[in-house]
């Protein structure tokens, strides 16, 4: 179940027991809660659309985190089913759909990654495909993103999550804040030591992955 807040406001209650969070004047602008009324008013259409925009987002926030694309796809399916199921009880300007979708997301990791008893700069790892690459120019990147999981996996979960909504999902630290409910101080730091871990585990590799031979 949610917690009770968002953002530090008081919370609403939908009819299944999950908790929506207060207006908040900076969330109004939302076109995922206009497409997200839509889908309550019945528009098939306004749900495929919002799974298009929502689904590569969640799904590589999820992969990150959990190092799995199986378990990353069923947290997916699971997020997406619980904000259909909350839509008639979304009220417009309450937050931000991504917020809300990727604090299930966040939660759905954490009960996976308890259950398995888990307790360089990322600018530079996490680079798009470029479809006009060279076969050796993939291997080096795909390369380099599994070291960067790899680096991930060795991170306490907590500044495992912190770091992919910060570095790679490029969120700003007061969304994570509402994400993780921590406050924005806690974000910083957790973000800052886990950065810095993954530099201290990736230092010793640039060679290896090619940075050297980078001209950027």
């Amino acid at each position: 179940m949610m917690q009770a807040r968002l953002n530090g406001a008081p919370a609403h209650t939908s009819r299944d027991g999950m908790t929506m969070p207060a207006s908040n004047d900076a969330d109004r602008a939302d076109p995922d809660a206009d497409l997200l009324l839509r889908y309550a008013q019945g528009d098939a259409a306004a749900a495929r659309l919002l799974t298009v925009q929502l689904t590569p987002r969640i799904f590589g926030h999820a992969y990150r985190v959990l190092g799995d694309g199986a378990e990353a796809e069923d947290v997916t399916q699971d997020a997406l089913m619980r904000l259909w199921k909350i839509a008639p009880d979304w009220r417009i300007g309450e937050a931000k759909v991504s917020t809300w979708l990727y604090r299930v997301v966040a939660n759905l990791c954490t009960d996976r990654l308890r259950k398995r008893g888990r307790g360089v700069a990322l600018e530079d790892i996490a680079e798009p495909a470029d479809p006009t690459e060279s076969a050796e120019a993939r291997l080096q990147r795909g390369a380099r993103q599994e070291a960067l999981q790899s680096a991930l996996d060795e991170l306490p979960d907590r500044q495992r999550q912190a770091v992919v909504l910060r570095h790679i999902d490029g969120l700003a630290n007061p969304e994570i804040a509402a994400i993780l409910d921590i406050g924005v101080e806690a974000v910083e730091s957790l973000t800052a030591r886990g950065k810095r871990a993954l530099a201290k585990r990736l230092g010793g590799q640039r060679d290896a992955l090619g940075y050297d031979d980078d001209k950027t």
